[in-house]
């Protein structure tokens, strides 16, 4: 982006939903969803001009599940550090306010609160002419990420920012790449409308593992990198099963067992969960077998009104400024 791109008085930033580690990548694979109908699934976080030097409101399906005190809303942080990043390079922050659309549940797997982070940087970066390159936005992404999680982890911040499938590296001063996608595959979501905090879940898995585990863990992974860029359909899905964290994990997720069951006899190229859960994913390549699906985690896998099933494809374009005004 050029820096005098966005001089404007109001910028409105999108991020899209994610889904990390994709059963094969624990911590280190992630793609950005983008539902099929051309509904944005994601939030976006409008910064505009204003008298006072900060304010922040929140608006959206989900906002009533945010704190009620700004100062701990997340994007309070972002403000913070973003104003940081700026000083080091002689800059200021101007005078603005923040309204978050916060269209994404709290806790549901599909890369919430990077959601609102990469939204939020997005914007203020937008907003101020874009004075910070690509990799230090993500740096900065990552450690607002790490102050909700308690650890550094891209495997969502990367593909929200940078859209497609990204495979985290952090090496050699390289945080995350992209590799190739098959772009035929249906990727079918669905949130049950429960929470399963990843501090639980993370809790829940083992301190150490079996050698064996560790191996086959390796070679899963290693054989879909290499089936996506040598497009090996078949390859690539009979890899995308999970040793590190779904056997564990499972438990936490009521209905999990039925979803995959109902997801083979359908065709279903692989199932797994979505983040640390409660979403899931099923991976489809008959667009009427995975509406078929959608609506059969409608009925059964939805567990109340905050759930939902969505039919996606992966989000090339990762975040970006989308107009004006919310």
């Amino acid at each position: 982006m050029s820096s005098d791109m966005y001089q404007s008085s109001s910028v409105v930033a999108y991020a899209p939903a994610s889904s990390a580690n994709l059963s094969v990548g624990f911590d280190v694979l992630g793609a950005a969803l983008a539902p099929v109908d051309g509904s944005l699934l994601g939030d976006r976080v409008q910064v505009k001009a204003a008298d006072v030097p900060f304010a922040l409101s929140s608006v959206g399906r989900y906002a009533h599940k945010l704190p009620a005190d700004p100062k701990k809303n997340i994007l309070h942080d972002c403000w913070l550090a973003y104003g940081e990043a700026l000083e080091k390079r002689g800059l200021g922050l101007k005078p603005l306010e923040m309204v978050l659309e916060k269209n994404l549940p709290v806790g549901s797997g599909l890369g919430s609160s990077a959601c609102s982070v990469v939204a939020a940087l997005e914007g203020l970066n937008a907003f101020h002419g874009a004075p910070l390159n690509e990799h230090d936005l993500l740096l900065l992404m990552g450690e607002m990420e790490g102050k909700i999680s308690g650890s550094v982890h891209y495997d969502n911040v990367a593909p929200c920012y940078l859209g497609g499938m990204q495979l985290v590296l952090e090496e050699h001063g390289v945080i995350s790449q992209g590799i190739p996608v098959f772009e035929q595959w249906y990727w079918v979501v669905c949130y049950p409308g429960t929470v399963v905090s990843t501090a639980a879940a993370r809790a829940i898995l083992p301190a150490q593992y079996r050698r064996q585990d560790c191996l086959t863990y390796g070679r899963r992974l290693a054989a879909f990198v290499h089936a996506s860029y040598t497009g090996q359909e078949g390859l690539a899905a009979s890899v995308l099963k999970d040793v590190i964290a779904e056997p564990y994990r499972s438990a936490l997720i009521e209905g999990f067992a039925e979803v995959r069951a109902q997801a083979a006899q359908n065709g279903a190229l692989a199932t797994g969960i979505s983040g640390s859960g409660p979403s899931v994913f099923v991976v489809m390549k008959d667009l009427a077998q995975a509406e078929r699906m959608k609506d059969w985690m409608d009925a059964h896998f939805v567990q109340n009104e905050d759930g939902f099933a969505r039919v996606c494809k992966l989000d090339m374009a990762g975040a970006r400024v989308t107009g004006s005004e919310l």
